[in-house]
């Protein structure tokens, strides 16, 4: 397996350059969460023309790989990722405005949520302020239709270009299309890659943006455990309920195996209070599950995505 994996990273080293084509690259590295094992490899495109050769290898070879944003919703096993792991950079990570629709943006699936939210501010576009604060790229957020304080990316989004997982069929999707839903997109079902997308704003006077945006980030420091690395919310909000106060309502603020806490400032995530390993956070999240369903008879769904580990 180690020499197979040795022949695929050389031939994707021929459609990007080696510099952009680290081996045994540690995932902690690359996740909020500061946890993860190495991946085989782990290789940044900067363009939909390497995007397509890259996964022209890995799937004609069958090789295990996975695109990921900015690393903010996932656990990676402290074993590590025995596949690619594809990031992707350089002209997907922009932000354009529409040059015959000025409350219209082309925003890179790279771009991160608070450089967007920071470009349409400055540019007097509102709309985006409840994103503000969360964490990651844009094409992390279409993929799970993110949202915080009553807004969701699918309230903004028009258009999503999108290429199907073996590097094939680019094409332009409708926001309707993409059967937006609770933390869902049609792309998570059927793994479609997350290009781009074009957001319909509403022109507003900067400073007031900027006001609204200061409003929320200020309530998100002042309730949330922003000063430990996280996955953010770790598990999903169930039917009829909120997971931080099922999870509190068990008495469950602070419960820690290793370097894995329960937040005691926000009982929704899992914090990584030091050094925490993969098996720390399962451990705490298994807990979490069986003494709320004990308690409740809810079953906790995880909101971060697990990667080459499991509950």
């Amino acid at each position: 397996m180690q020499n197979n994996i040795s022949i695929i990273i050389e031939r994707i080293c021929g459609a990007v350059p080696e510099d952009r084509v680290l081996r045994n690259e540690p995932m902690s590295r690359h996740t909020s969460f500061r946890i993860g094992g190495p991946a085989a490899a782990f290789v940044i495109v900067n363009n939909e023309e390497e995007l397509e050769e890259v996964l022209a290898v890995v799937t004609g070879s069958g090789t295990e790989h996975m695109i990921i944003g900015n690393g903010s919703n996932l656990l990676v096993s402290d074993a590590g990722y025995p596949g690619i792991l594809i990031k992707l950079g350089g002209a997907f990570d922009s932000i354009v405005r529409d040059e015959n629709n000025p409350c219209r943006v082309k925003v890179g699936a790279a771009m991160l949520m608070s450089r967007t939210s920071a470009f349409l501010t400055e540019n007097g576009l509102s709309g985006f302020e409840f994103a503000s604060g969360i964490p990651g790229s844009i094409g992390g957020a279409v993929f799970m239709n993110a949202g915080a304080y009553g807004g969701e990316i699918k309230d903004v989004v028009t258009t999503v270009r999108v290429m199907d997982p073996d590097g094939t069929n680019l094409r332009t999707v409708s926001g309707e299309d993409m059967q937006f839903s609770y933390r869902h997109s049609i792309a998570e079902d059927e793994g479609i890659l997350i290009l781009s997308a074009e957001m319909e704003l509403k022109e507003d006077a900067p400073e007031a943006i900027a006001a609204r945006v200061a409003e929320l980030q200020y309530k998100r420091n002042s309730k949330q455990p922003v000063n430990y690395p996280s996955a953010g919310s770790t598990f999903k909000r169930p039917a009829g309920g909120y997971a931080a106060a099922l999870i509190e309502q068990s008495g469950l603020k602070g419960y820690t195996v290793g370097g894995a806490q329960v937040s005691e400032k926000h009982s929704g995530f899992v914090i990584n209070i030091g050094n925490a390993t993969c098996e720390d956070v399962l451990a705490v999240m298994r807990h979490v599950r069986e003494t709320v369903f004990s308690d409740s008879g809810i079953t906790l769904e995880p909101e971060v995505r697990l990667i080459n580990c499991s509950l």
